[in-house]
């Protein structure tokens, strides 16, 4: 990593470089720009084993550490995917969704257990009309749906 720029560290058992690279060849801007290599055996690996992954999503900088089996990711975390379209939320929804009991919202946890958001930019919008009972009507619609229809968000809005 060669930045002096604020960067997420997502912790793997081993995954880091296969996680890093699915991600990068998900999402549009983004790429591998480092595999660091242990240069010494290590609590969760070997000399020579991956130990992190340093790579750009969507134009920002994240890191993958090989931390071993100690933690786990939970929801108190997650990522933001902006949509424009249907498609788009269909794609990273099929891409992504890996637990369907973790489906709420627009929110799905990845094979790894990274939550992740899959949002319609036209949802925000929708929340924040001026016309608060519209607002609401489309925050009722939100929350029973798992993947987010943006059909149906702007037919609760009218």
């Amino acid at each position: 990593m060669d930045t002096d720029t604020l960067t997420t560290c997502l912790w793997f058992d081993g995954q880091a470089e296969e996680a890093a690279r699915f991600y990068c060849d998900l999402l549009p801007r983004s790429e591998i720009t480092e595999v660091l290599h242990a240069p010494t055996d290590y609590p969760a690996g070997r000399t020579g084993d991956v130990l992190d992954v340093s790579f750009t999503l969507m134009g920002r900088p994240f890191l993958a550490l090989n931390g071993g089996a100690y933690t786990q990711f939970t929801e108190a975390v997650s990522l933001m995917i902006p949509c424009r379209t249907q498609e788009e939320v269909d794609r990273y929804w099929r891409a992504l969704s890996a637990r369907p009991e973790a489906e709420a919202c627009g929110w799905v946890k990845d094979r790894w257990g990274l939550s992740w958001q899959i949002v319609p930019l036209v949802l925000p919008r929708l929340l924040s009309d001026p016309d608060r009972a519209k607002a609401g009507r489309v925050m009722r619609a939100m929350m029973e749906m798992k993947k987010i229809d943006i059909a149906a968000l702007e037919a609760a809005a009218a």
